[in-house]
C-alpha cells in the first residue's frame, strides 16, 4: 500500500466515524425532544382537564352531564367561529394572491395580428348598420404651399459643390483668390 492510499482510507474512516457520531447525537436529541413534548402534553392536560370524579347519585351524575354538555357547546361554538375566521382569511388570501397575479402580468398574452382597416370599416364594425357617414380623413386637411426661402435659392444658384472645390484647388485656385483680393 502506498502512502496516499493509507491517507485516503484514514480520511474515509474518519468521515464515517464522524457521520456515525453525528447520527447518534441526532437520535439522542430526537429522543429528548419527544420526552419534552410528552411532559409538556401531560402538564397541559393536568392544567386544563382535571381528573374525572364520578359521583355516586343519579342527581349529581345528571348535573355533571349538563356541565359537560355546556362545555361541549362552548367548545363547538369556538371551533365554528375559528373555522369561519379561517375560511374568511383563506378567501382574502386567495383574492390578494389573484390581485398580485393580475398586477404582475404573468398571464400569457395572445399574439396580436396587425389588421389593416380603414376608418369607415372601423366605424361600421363598431356601430353596425347605423354608420352612414363617409369619413375621408384627407378631405379636412389644410393645404400648405411651400414658400421658397432665400437659403434654398442660394443653394440652387451655387450648383455642384465639387466644381467649386476643383476650381479652388492647386496653384491656380490660389492665384484666383489672390487676384480677387487685390481687386
Amino acid at each position: 500500500m502506498s502512502d496516499e492510499e493509507k491517507k485516503r482510507r484514514a480520511a474515509t474512516a474518519r468521515r464515517q466515524h464522524l457521520k456515525s457520531a453525528m447520527l447518534q447525537l441526532a437520535v439522542t436529541e430526537i429522543e429528548k425532544e419527544a420526552a419534552a413534548k410528552e411532559v409538556e402534553k401531560q402538564n397541559y392536560l393536568a392544567e386544563h382537564c382535571p381528573p374525572l370524579s364520578l359521583p355516586g347519585s343519579m342527581q349529581e351524575l345528571q348535573e355533571l352531564c349538563k356541565k359537560l354538555h355546556a362545555k361541549i357547546d362552548t367548545v363547538d361554538e369556538e371551533r365554528y367561529d375559528t373555522e369561519v375566521k379561517l375560511q374568511k382569511t383563506n378567501k382574502e388570501l386567495e383574492d390578494l394572491s389573484q390581485k398580485l397575479f393580475d398586477l404582475r402580468g404573468k398571464f400569457k398574452r395572445p399574439p396580436l395580428r396587425r389588421v389593416r382597416m380603414s376608418a369607415d370599416a372601423m366605424l361600421r364594425a363598431l356601430l353596425g348598420s347605423k354608420h352612414k357617414v363617409c369619413m375621408d380623413l384627407r378631405a379636412n386637411l389644410k393645404q400648405v404651399k411651400k414658400e421658397d426661402t432665400e437659403k434654398e435659392k442660394d443653394l440652387r444658384d451655387v450648383g455642384d459643390w465639387r466644381k467649386n472645390i476643383e476650381e479652388k484647388s492647386g496653384m491656380e485656385g490660389r492665384k484666383k483668390m489672390f487676384e480677387a483680393g487685390e481687386n
